[in-house]
């Protein structure tokens, strides 16, 4: 009896070796105390050769006390996967009242690969231009709403007055006995050439 014997050869599945993690967006904001981040945190992961890296697991860590914040879900940890571009973003970042720097550890993984890099944000001090800055711009919306709110009441107003100047009222003489009457006045003079 002969004996068969079979080897399959199986391709090794390419596996991320290195990752490295950029950030390519909101790295050094500067938040009004108390506010929500209207820019995103975008982070880009890639391999050794710089290739984007979609399907990684990409973790944001906000630190538990001090200077800092919560994220959209309320809490201060989240993970969100990459795109096919390996780029993943971080929105709905609300700051406490807590002025100060604050670092969010961001931690990158797929398969054994893993990465981690620190971004820097602040919380401004309540009286600084960042906080100011952030109240300016509300204010500059109220004020601008306020001006075409009265000049569009300006323009209701004078629409309903009429075009036209309203004449003003003929000057009276006062007569003997409380009765007024116009005033005389002298036209302008005439000739006559020839017959009347």
């Amino acid at each position: 009896m002969a004996a068969f014997a079979a080897t399959l050869v199986c391709p090794a599945t390419a596996q991320v070796a290195i990752l490295q993690i950029q950030i390519v967006e909101g790295e050094g904001a500067v938040h009004a105390p108390g506010s929500r981040s209207a820019q995103a945190l975008t982070v880009e992961v890639t391999d050794e050769s710089g290739k984007p890296v979609a399907g990684a697991a990409v973790s944001f860590h906000l630190p538990q006390d001090g200077p800092g914040g919560t994220l959209a879900s309320g809490l201060r940890t989240d993970v969100e996967i990459t795109d096919a571009a390996g780029r993943v973003s971080l929105r709905g970042l609300r700051v406490n009242r807590i002025s100060g720097r604050f670092a969010i550890r961001i931690v990158a993984s797929k398969e054994q690969a893993r990465a981690g890099v620190i971004s820097s944000q602040y919380v401004a001090e309540p009286g600084s231009g960042a906080a100011a800055s952030a109240g300016k711009r509300k204010a500059k919306w109220v004020i601008v709403a306020a001006l075409v709110g009265g000049g569009a009441a300006a323009g209701i107003l004078s629409a309903g007055r009429g075009t036209a100047a309203t004449p003003p009222a003929p000057p009276t003489v006062a007569i003997a006995g409380g009765v007024t009457a116009p005033p005389v006045s002298i036209g302008p003079p005439s000739v006559t050439v020839g017959r009347p």
